[in-house]
């Protein structure tokens, strides 16, 4: 599975140890900025992630800011792209078994590393489960090409 990743500067450091355990998990992991903790703009990273994403060039994206907030109002403008924000297991948990959540995005503020690696873990290994929660997926690729065509 390919995972593109990106932060902003807050959540920079959280970032840097996800690469790190996801690398050990046998994930293949697309960093996509930033490189520092200088202050940047998330929206310009969480673009990045929700391009590839969106592109299907990468399976999943995982983004972290201070809150997760303003990267996951980015990473919902891109068509296919189902970010959820996360801080706890069931959270993650549940995003994939009904709505297939397939950006990840993370508070870095506020996660300690290990919760973090918990959220991520549990989230790569949960399985959409079909369903009646297709259905309502179908309702939103349905709103999206209404709005964005094919």
């Amino acid at each position: 599975m390919r995972i593109a990743i990106a932060s902003d500067h807050r959540g920079y450091t959280l970032k840097e140890e996800l690469k790190v355990f996801l690398g050990k998990e046998g994930f293949t992991v697309e960093d996509k900025g930033t490189s520092a903790e200088e202050s940047v703009d998330y929206p310009d990273f969480a673009a990045l992630v929700a391009d590839e994403v969106s592109r299907g060039i990468s399976d999943r994206g995982i983004l972290v800011c201070s809150t997760g907030v303003g990267m996951s109002i980015v990473a919902n403008k891109f068509p296919s792209v189902r970010a959820a924000l996360c801080a706890d297991l069931q959270t993650a948990r549940q995003c994939r078994e009904h709505i297939d959540a397939n950006v990840l995005v993370l508070a870095g503020s506020y996660l300690t590393d290990e919760t973090a690696k918990i959220v991520v873990k549990t989230w790569l290994e949960t399985p959409f489960q079909g369903g009646r929660h297709q259905r309502r997926l179908d309702k939103i690729a349905g709103i999206e090409k209404q709005l964005f065509g094919s």
